[in-house]
This record gives structure tokens, C-alpha cells and sequence, in this order.
């Protein structure tokens, strides 16, 4: 896929005409980055907006005693980096590759022109933050007032609702559930274990697959 056609099905760049989106291929660089290699670290200066075109990120903080604690996973057609673009402060966590990943690049002068430029994607900035916003509000809410069960429920919730599927297409080990919810990988195996048993989700080949989305829902609500 040319990069124009790809830059087309970004969400952040999908309300933008055909030429202003070749403006954006004139200054976007890509570059590869071998699974586990340090993408951006945290306190990093914020030059540069990352669109994911091939592979899947993490974004982590590490604790002092080297725990990892996953923000989130970003597959193909997300990005990252758009906060420091607007506020020029540093890097807020680290960002490490999953896979072999190829990145396309947008330094903060030619993004804040194009964005000058173009009200369109000014606009899907806002919805986006919003959007983002209004998640970490649910993953607080959810890590304070949910118990493991409640937490797994969620995040699986979550990743489905991403591809509108009840296949759930970002590859979830346990360990990275474990790292998204502050709970133990033996933990989380066990919790994975019942909710096949119960039919609440089905697992093949590694790949998770919602089986009772009205179960799961009723664990992951939070009660007030």
C-alpha cells in the first residue's frame, strides 16, 4: 500500500482530501524497529508524531525496581507522540516495540503546519484526545473499582470493541494482560482458565474470541 493510501485509513488524517494528504507523505519518514528495540524513551525531547504501519507498540513506565506497567498497545494505524507535539513537554512513557514494527515519522514543525493548514485534522486531534481522555478515565475507574476478574472482563471488552469484532485481533499474552491491569501473569492464567470454562470466552491458536459479551459486560461494570 502507497503511503498516501495507508495515511487514508488513519483515523487521526481520515477526514483530509487526497492533496493534503500527499502534503503529508512530502515530509514523513519511515523507519524500521526490531521486536523489543526502544522506540522513544520516557523524558525524551517530543519532536515527533509516530503513526504505526506495521507491527504492534507497547507503552510502558518502568518502576524503579524495572516493573513494567502497559498503558496500552498500539497496533497498525495508531500512533503516538501527539501529546509533546502540542505541548512541548518530554515523553511521558516509554515506547517499545512489540514486534518488528515499521513507523512512519512526522516531526512537530511540518505536522503543526500541515495541521495549520488543515482544520480537518485539528479537529480529529480533539476527537482523539478526547477519546483518550475519557479511556484513562475508564481504566482508573476500573483498576480502583474493579477486583482481577472485573479488570480481564474490561480490557477484553476493550480490545474487541477496537476491531468491532468479538475476535480479538491484537495478539494478548498473559503477561501483558498482567502488565495492563496490575495483577500477576499466575493470576491472570487462572482467571483466563475460568473464563473459558464458563464459557465466557474461547481461546485458539492464542487468538481470544468473546463467546458471552453480556457476562463479561455485567463483570466489568462498575458499581457505585
Amino acid at each position: 500500500m502507497e503511503i498516501v493510501e495507508f495515511l487514508a485509513t488513519v483515523p487521526l488524517l481520515s477526514g483530509i482530501g487526497r492533496d493534503e494528504l500527499e502534503r503529508f507523505t512530502e515530509v514523513t519518514r519511515e523507519r524500521d524497529y526490531p521486536k523489543g528495540s526502544v522506540i522513544v524513551f520516557e523524558d525524551d525531547p517530543g519532536d515527533s508524531l509516530f503513526i504505526v504501519r506495521d507491527g504492534r507498540v507497547k507503552v510502558v513506565l518502568v518502576g524503579e525496581d524495572g516493573r513494567e506497567v502497559i498503558l496500552s498497545v498500539l497496533g497498525v494505524g495508531e500512533h503516538f507522540g501527539e501529546l509533546s507535539l502540542i505541548d512541548g513537554q518530554p515523553r511521558s512513557a516509554h515506547v517499545i516495540a512489540m514486534d518488528d514494527a515499521k513507523l512512519l515519522i512526522l516531526r512537530r514543525d511540518d505536522f503543526r503546519r500541515r495541521v495549520a493548514e488543515s482544520p480537518a485534522v485539528a479537529w480529529a486531534m480533539l476527537v482523539e484526545l478526547s477519546r483518550r481522555l475519557r479511556r484513562a478515565d475508564e481504566q482508573i475507574g476500573s483498576l480502583v473499582l474493579l477486583d482481577v476478574h472485573g479488570r480481564i472482563a474490561r480490557l477484553l471488552l476493550d480490545a474487541a470493541d477496537e476491531g468491532a469484532n468479538p475476535t480479538i485481533t491484537k495478539p494478548l499474552t498473559h503477561q501483558t494482560i498482567a502488565q495492563m491491569i496490575g495483577a500477576s501473569r499466575e493470576t491472570v492464567s487462572r482467571a483466563m482458565r475460568e473464563f473459558q470454562d464458563r464459557g465466557l470466552i474461547s481461546v485458539e491458536r492464542r487468538q481470544i474470541t468473546i463467546a458471552d459479551r453480556g457476562q463479561l459486560e455485567q463483570m466489568a461494570h462498575v458499581r457505585v
